[in-house]
């Protein structure tokens, strides 16, 4: 799969959010970013995926809320 149309791109410049994974929980193995954006898309509701984005891209709060309809 490829992350270039997904909703992390959407708010980020670069598919590193196995880096914002390991700022929230250290130093862990991770899968490759497709494999673990897979496993996290699985996961999350569309809202959470899209808020985790959104956070690590340090998007304004006001922003978010209108976003996610907050």
């Amino acid at each position: 799969m490829s992350l270039e149309n997904s909703v992390w791109m959407q708010y980020n410049t670069s598919n590193d959010f196995d880096m914002a994974l390991k700022e929230i929980y250290g130093e862990v193995d991770l899968y490759e970013n497709e494999i673990l954006y897979e496993k996290l898309k699985a996961k999350l509701t569309k809202k959470e995926l899209r808020l985790f984005a959104m956070l690590y891209a340090n998007k304004d709060t006001n922003e978010i809320k209108n976003k996610l309809k907050y």
